[in-house]
């Protein structure tokens, strides 16, 4: 899923150093929460465990998909790998997710049988991302549940900065999904936000719109690298975590730029950090507020989409597969964001920008020779 956008003020400068975590160990996905990634593991492991042991026959069947529309483990995996790494980089999951669904063979025309069940699994299988924020920021988490009982002023804060800028875009989803759905979901539209995207992020680079990631030389630390979880007295003082920095404004900013990814191939991610640069949020607040929004997002969209569809989605391929879908996409979320994270530290994203244009080449040259 995707989206673009953040912040009130004018743009304005941030100076992250380069030889600075992005992430600040207490929280980030690079050091300690370690136990929650295990934990979030588990989970989706010993629910695929648990539907085997108790109904062999059933996820046997499930395996093999039922009759007129098969998923087979190994297109399981492959779509649950391609929901994990393109899931928070800014090169569009749901983008990715369509064109890797049409060259494995699966229904993508209106009206076609199982169409509904392989929407709702591309849809499903984004549990295993979700799940994959939520074991390596567990502590901020933690925070946001002790600031909704009023003991964390961060937590309390974090929460409600999330909630303005999740609003916007559930609440345009949730009017127009299915005429952005007829109209948007489609190869073409997605190759334009492809193009469209890569553009964008090499104008602002080369204009200098967006902040340098490297430090002058000799300069001194940016306190704002720095943050911490508000794990001990006087911790939760907003100013020592950048993330606690953002304010209810440049939440909503953040919230209406995030609408721009229910066009496909526009890539949430991009949106809100491209967005959250640009008003002059630091990198460490930027990236770490878009996994965090991107939870919320995903978690409402996946729940919503297995509420209404996910009859179809179990009648047409069971329990098991799509467990297992999730477990793939849980597993190469986890690598991709810590990924993401390190580079980040000492680079920009043009490299994201050139990507979207070869992705885009490839899609081009696949329609137009009638693969796809």
């Amino acid at each position: 899923m995707s989206a673009v956008g953040n912040r009130s003020n004018a743009v304005g400068r941030a100076s992250p150093r380069c030889r600075m975590p992005l992430m600040a160990p207490p929280v980030g996905p690079l050091g300690a929460p370690r136990l929650g990634v295990a934990g979030a593991v588990s989970v989706l492991f010993a629910s695929v465990v648990a539907v085997v042991l108790t109904d062999p026959a059933g996820a046997l069947a499930a395996a093999s998909g039922a009759p007129g529309v098969s998923l087979s483990w190994w297109q399981a995996a492959i779509l649950g790998v391609v929901e994990g790494v393109t899931e928070y980089l800014p090169i569009s999951s749901t983008g990715h997710l369509l064109i890797a669904s049409r060259l494995l063979g699966l229904p993508d025309e209106q009206g076609s049988p199982g169409l509904e069940a392989v929407n709702t699994y591309a849809i499903a299988i984004q549990f295993g991302a979700i799940l994959a924020v939520a074991g390596l920021f567990w502590r901020r988490f933690r925070d946001m549940v002790l600031g909704l009982f009023g003991r964390s002023e961060a937590g309390r804060h974090l929460l409600v900065v999330l909630v303005i800028a999740f609003v916007p875009s559930a609440l345009l989803g949730f009017l127009f999904d299915d005429a952005i759905e007829s109209a948007l979901f489609g190869p073409w539209p997605i190759v334009a936000a492809w193009v469209i995207g890569g553009v964008v992020i090499l104008v602002l680079e080369r204009t200098g719109r967006i902040p340098s990631r490297r430090p002058a030389a000799g300069g001194p630390a940016d306190d704002a690298t720095t943050g911490r979880s508000g794990d001990g007295p006087g911790d939760d003082a907003p100013g020592r975590d950048p993330l606690l920095s953002i304010t209810h404004q440049q939440a909503l900013v953040v919230g209406l730029a995030q609408c721009l990814a229910l066009w496909p191939g526009t890539s949430r991610s991009l949106a809100t950090i491209l967005g959250a640069l640009l008003v002059g949020v630091s990198v460490v607040a930027a990236v770490e507020f878009s996994f965090l929004l991107g939870f919320a997002t995903l978690t409402a969209a996946s729940g919503y989409k297995l509420l209404t569809d996910g009859g179809t989605l179990v009648e047409q391929f069971g329990v098991v597969t799509p467990l297992a879908g999730a477990l793939f996409a849980l597993v190469s979320a986890v690598l991709a964001i810590k990924w993401l994270v390190a580079y980040l530290e000492r680079h920009d994203l043009t490299i994201f920008a050139w990507y979207r244009f070869v992705v885009a080449g490839l899609a081009v040259a696949l329609l137009l020779t009638g693969v796809l």
